[in-house]
């Protein structure tokens, strides 16, 4: 099952590290970052799941949660989440799905027999309130993942589904935005915008970002 943006992410009902998972319900009115892992006790991963954990308080502050996944079972989630505590100076406060019998994995399309026939490849997902997939991205096994251009999408999901606007290349919270070209209105640009804008071209018209 291949997953496209704007389709409702699959529901599931799972094991994890902090008890039986309900996906949907367990997600409520909170956007949600759904990340797998290849293996239990792998390096890479390691240092993710303790970026992730340090990233409470800014995951927070955009009511995001965060949920991972690989296809070993609790009992050995429960040992790696030592592991990190303890290397990566943190500690893990977000549920490791344990998908031993792949189901969530065959869901989520996870498993890419091209890359391992047994693995879960390092893929992320950003869902959004209505339980609708508003990124996907995939890593290569040996390549971890930018958290910080996680946060940045999420800031530039939340904006833009609040204002007409879109967020430019590099875009930082707190720089200009792109007006969309859809709005033509000038009354309705100067009530939405009331700091102006800048056009660069007729379809280019920067402004100060709105609050958010």
């Amino acid at each position: 099952m291949s997953i496209r943006l704007g389709d409702i992410a699959p529901d599931f009902e799972q094991d994890s590290s902090e008890g039986r998972i309900r996906f949907h319900e367990w997600l409520g009115d909170s956007w949600g970052v759904l990340f797998s892992h290849p293996a239990d006790f792998t390096p890479v991963c390691t240092t993710e799941l303790g970026f992730t954990a340090k990233l409470k308080d800014q995951f927070a502050q955009r009511n995001v949660k965060a949920i991972a996944l690989s296809v070993d079972p609790v009992d050995s989630h429960i040992k790696w989440i030592d592991d990190i505590n303890e290397t990566q100076s943190t500690a893990v406060n977000f549920p490791i799905l344990a998908d031993a019998d792949r189901k969530v994995s065959e869901l989520y399309d996870l498993i890419h027999p091209n890359a391992n026939d047994t693995l879960t490849v390092r893929s992320l997902f950003v869902i959004d309130p209505n339980k609708k997939v508003r990124l996907t991205i995939t890593y290569p096994a040996s390549t971890g993942r930018n958290f910080n251009e996680i946060l940045r999408v999420i800031d530039s999901l939340q904006l833009t589904d609040e204002h007409k606007v879109a967020t430019p290349a590099n875009w930082q919270d707190g720089d200009e935005v792109v007006i969309v070209p859809s709005l033509k209105d000038e009354d309705e640009i100067r009530q939405r915008f009331p700091k102006g804008y800048r056009a660069v071209k007729p379809y280019l018209r920067l402004t100060p970002q709105p609050n958010r």
